[in-house]
């Protein structure tokens, strides 16, 4: 599958949970294409998760331990972490944006405008341990335009964390 034709499988389910849960589809968007090696990665495609979401006490569904890359003080480690397993992708797509939603330490992120706020303020809330994380974002949203994608209501196009 060509990086297009990724972006547009997973273009409906992220305007979806945009227009649901008020998660910029440029950061959902940005997220799996990152997380999941435009849908090539192990996770992805054992467990259809495009987001790397762990299976913690609070996931009553099906998981699968996969190995991860993390980072504790600044090292890069790899680990064996149980994750998330989905039936779709359109259902990574939805849970991921109920996890953010429902999720009271991502709060903060529901107060940006754009795709790009967004993907800093989840990354500041400790989204991923990757330091890089929201540049990483903020590069994909803005060299895939993915900022077209988002809901007029909840976005003004424009990164506002540069």
């Amino acid at each position: 599958m060509s990086n297009s034709d990724f972006i547009a499988s997973i273009a409906p389910g992220a305007k979806a949970a945009h227009i649901a849960h008020g998660v910029p589809a440029s950061a959902t968007m940005a997220q799996a294409i990152l997380e999941s090696g435009w849908g090539k990665s192990g996770l992805t495609t054992k467990a259809c998760n495009l987001f790397g979401i762990k299976a913690d006490s609070s996931w009553h569904g099906d998981s699968v331990l996969m190995p991860t890359t993390e980072y504790f003080k600044g090292v890069k480690t790899t680990v064996n972490a149980p994750f998330r397993k989905y039936a779709t992708l359109a259902d990574s797509i939805e849970d991921h944006a109920l996890f953010l939603r429902n999720n009271k330490r991502y709060a903060p992120a529901f107060l940006c405008s754009d795709g790009c706020g967004f993907a800093v303020s989840i990354a500041r809330c400790g989204y991923a341990t990757d330091p890089k994380y929201a540049d990483l974002l903020k590069g994909l949203i803005k060299q895939h335009n993915l900022s077209q994608y988002d809901n007029q209501d909840y976005a003004k196009q424009v990164c506002l964390f540069k």
